[in-house]
């Protein structure tokens, strides 16, 4: 009992120093936020009284370099990023660069993203969730995001089932099945073509057993990567692949599509990648 009146002493110190150094001089704090944010990050998961004073101190950083306290975040996006059910959806990267076609399509739409590349980041976000009212974290290439943020506004697509139920085996003919789940969504013809995701829930979980986590997420974190790749049954890449005659022009040109996606996501390697360039170059 005593050692723990001392944790919390210490913690109460820390927490206190740490919000003071933040009213004294804001801009200095948002100079060194990168190089603390992992302590602060840890103290708020693992002790609930500092949670409690850092979440008034702990900073938000967004894609556009802003930085911005916990409530001040959600005054921005407020207005914006509400889904059907009236929940506020933080959006987040994990890398700028990495993630920057979905950071941008997001943008597109309004929204703002946070930069969430701690470690700890999984863990933090499990605790927001909990902790904060009637909102939901979300990467922003865990799927298409008119889904992320889903506002009930569904869009016509220019494909008919039976012209998806076309193009599907030959999109799932040039990707292991065991790896890719192909689905169509109507997007703006102005998205991409072709887009990889990856479920929040099962990426998240991955992260978490990467750190240690047990029971359910080491049973996550021992899955296979599973994918979607989503098709814009609006972009005019669909209507192209479907109208294309020449079974191995067709075969080409999805392949070609895919990989570009697989590009994209840092996930075209070896034989794969050498091929694409090769295929890449005779286009020229």
């Amino acid at each position: 009992a005593r050692v723990k009146q001392i944790s919390g002493h210490i913690t109460k110190k820390v927490a206190d120093k740490l919000a003071q150094l933040f009213k004294k001089d804001r801009k200095d704090f948002e100079s060194k936020w990168d190089d603390i944010k992992i302590f602060i990050d840890y103290g708020m998961i693992s002790e609930d009284k500092f949670y409690d004073k850092a979440i008034d101190f702990a900073l938000i950083k967004n894609t556009d370099g802003e930085f911005f306290t916990y409530e001040e975040y959600a005054k921005k996006i407020s207005k914006n990023q509400k889904d059907k059910d009236k929940k506020l959806v933080y959006l987040y990267a994990s890398s700028a660069d990495e993630q920057h076609s979905y950071i941008q399509t997001a943008k597109n739409k309004g929204y703002d993203v946070m930069i969430m590349d701690s470690p700890l980041s999984s863990h933090l976000i499990a605790k927001l969730e909990q902790s904060l009212d009637n909102v939901t974290f979300a990467r922003v290439d865990a799927d298409s995001i008119d889904k992320i943020i889903d506002k009930d506004e569904k869009q016509t697509s220019k494909l008919s089932e039976k012209q998806q139920e076309t193009l599907k085996p030959i999109i799932e003919g040039v990707l292991p099945k065991e790896k890719f789940s192909v689905v169509f969504e109507s997007m703006s013809e102005k998205d991409a073509a072709i887009a990889i995701t990856q479920p929040e829930f099962s990426r998240r979980m991955k992260d978490m057993n990467e750190l240690g986590g047990g029971g359910m997420m080491t049973m996550m974190g021992q899955m296979p990567d599973i994918y979607n790749l989503i098709i814009n049954s609006n972009h005019p890449f669909a209507g192209k692949l479907l109208k294309e005659k020449d079974k191995k022009k067709q075969k080409q040109l999805a392949k070609q599509a895919t990989d570009l996606a697989l590009l994209s996501q840092n996930m075209l390697k070896g034989e794969e990648l050498t091929k694409f360039i090769e295929r890449s170059m005779k286009l020229i």
